[in-house]
């Protein structure tokens, strides 16, 4: 495994001719999509005429077994480990299964629509550049702060589940108090470098994988009577799943529950954010993306079927992990122990990724102006400090925890985190559309992307209608039916943030244009 060049700024590479697309009447699509990584180098080196210049180079250090695992990575976290108890308890069992698998189809056809964007246009952030480039550039601010609230947010759920999970082997230590040594360690494991994180997040991601490799053959076995269950004289096979009817709390919860299943998959979206940062985009993130589908499959919808055919239905919830309680009912010595601290490194990596993510929305956001440039300032090792101590923040809301009940910070931070993930979802598919459009329009032929959505039109608007209707049928569950009004008040009030932002600078080149003629006059 060769060693990446520290000096290498994490730019889109210029040496890959594109073909040239007009996206408005200034510049070129090639020259829009690769501009912010240029910004950042020129920024950093002004010619070399000043040492002191913001340097905002950030490093290609990750390879494609790094781009697959983060990417997994950042999906299996609490939302599978933890959450998926919420879900089966709203749902019921063929509820939960039936949801999860709508859910999987949806990411998926999201992925693939991201895939021809984030290969045609590798840039760190991505997902605001589109927006930017082909919605507006309202839009493209909108759905910068939207992808940080995602992962910001996340980060406090994270957080939280792992003050919940401390419980077992502490049950008289305060929540907090483990969330902020959590946060500790992740935000050290970020400052490091690129590297250091893609290695780490390579080895937790590897650790997940084979737990819940293990938990579905663990599982299976006792569903089949190998092993024994506390509580069954026989092979508990699959009673569970219909034992109440097959949707015993009626049909809408399935739809209404969606929204925590699109927490549970926020996160494989990251191929696009670390597209800017991966040596040789065109060949790894098809590749990732390719091996999505049957990932989401086998560790979502497997796991949630042993689950759900080994614990009755109405004793899940999100005080214990549905993973815990299974182990727990099998007769293996310290298994729900084992499994406690499989899913506590399961809320490590996910917060890992997490952290990666949002710090690189506010990085891109600061490297095109959105915010202060000072977020985009990297240090030697290539880590914008300042971008990750702001993304950091919603960490800080599971220290909430010790002033309200865990169990509540959490679903509340799981439902803001899942609706802005499925804003950005929308946006995603939706630019897709427009660059598909305007590619041929520009007398491009599909033959020349590198990489292209299958199924083109009739994928994209898929992924954009399925992703608004589970945004839209939030309204139906009464306990989080508040996240979808705060989420629109939100996004109502970074609209005014935007537009405030360009008065005040239109204002500003006004003053300054006025003093300047003032200035003239008064020389002559």
């Amino acid at each position: 495994m060769s060693q990446p060049d520290t000096d290498t700024a994490a730019q889109s590479p210029s040496s890959q001719q594109e073909p040239q697309i007009q996206t408005d009447g200034r510049r070129s699509h090639s020259e829009q999509m690769n501009q912010p990584a240029q910004t950042s180098q020129s920024e950093s080196s002004h010619d070399g005429k000043d040492e002191h210049a913001l340097h905002t180079n950030l490093k290609r250090g990750m390879e494609s077994r790094h781009l697959q695992m983060i990417s997994l990575g950042g999906v299996i976290g609490t939302g599978l480990f933890l959450s998926s108890g919420y879900t089966i308890q709203q749902a019921g069992p063929i509820g939960t299964i039936l949801a999860y698998g709508i859910g999987a189809l949806i990411v998926y056809l999201v992925m693939l629509t991201l895939g021809e964007l984030s290969v045609a246009m590798p840039v760190t952030g991505s997902f605001h550049v589109y927006a930017e480039k082909f919605i507006g550039p309202g839009t493209g601010f909108v759905i910068a702060i939207q992808y940080w609230l995602t992962w910001t947010v996340a980060l406090g759920s994270e957080f939280t589940a792992a003050g919940l999970l401390m419980q077992r082997w502490f049950p008289n230590s305060p929540t907090w108090a483990w969330s902020a040594a959590c946060i500790t360690l992740i935000f050290t494991l970020n400052a490091l470098s690129v590297r250091f994180f893609a290695e780490a997040e390579f080895w937790f991601a590897s650790i997940k994988v084979f737990a819940i490799c293990a938990f579905i053959v663990i599982g299976s076995l006792a569903i089949f009577g190998v092993i024994p269950v506390a509580g069954y004289q026989h092979a508990p096979m699959f009673g569970n799943l219909i034992k109440d009817g097959v949707f015993p709390n009626g049909f809408m919860p399935v739809f209404a529950t969606i929204l925590t299943v699109n927490f549970a998959f926020s996160g494989t979206e990251l191929i696009g954010v670390t597209a800017g940062e991966t040596r040789d985009p065109q060949t790894a993130v098809p590749k990732a993306i390719h091996t999505t589908l049957w990932r989401l499959a086998l560790f979502f919808i497997g796991s949630i079927t042993v689950m759900c055919a080994l614990i009755p239905w109405r004793q899940a919830g999100v005080g214990e992990s549905p993973f815990v309680l299974v182990f727990n009912s099998i007769g293996i010595p310290y298994a729900g122990d084992i499994m406690n601290f499989v899913v506590l490194t399961a809320v490590l990596s996910a917060s890992n990724s997490g952290l990666y993510a949002s710090t690189r929305m506010v990085w891109s956001m600061g490297n095109e102006g959105m915010i202060p440039r000072w977020f985009a300032k990297t240090n030697r090792r290539g880590v914008p400090m300042l971008a990750l101590c702001a993304a950091m923040a919603g960490g800080l809301l599971a220290l909430l925890s010790s002033v309200l009940a865990a169990s509540t910070v959490y679903l509340v931070l799981v439902a803001l985190s899942g609706l802005s993930a499925v804003v950005v979802w929308i946006a995603i598919a939706y630019c897709q559309i427009v660059f598909r459009r305007r590619w041929l329009e520009s007398g491009h032929s599909t033959s020349e992307l590198k990489y292209r959505t299958p199924g083109y039109p009739y994928v994209s608007w898929a992924a954009f209608i399925l992703c608004t209707a589970s945004f839209v049928l939030v309204i139906f569950d009464v306990e989080q039916r508040f996240a979808l009004v705060a989420e629109l008040v939100f996004i109502v009030a970074c609209y005014g943030a935007y537009f405030l932002q360009q008065w005040v600078r239109k204002r500003k080149k006004a003053t300054e244009a006025d003093d300047l003629d003032t200035l003239w006059v008064a020389r002559d």
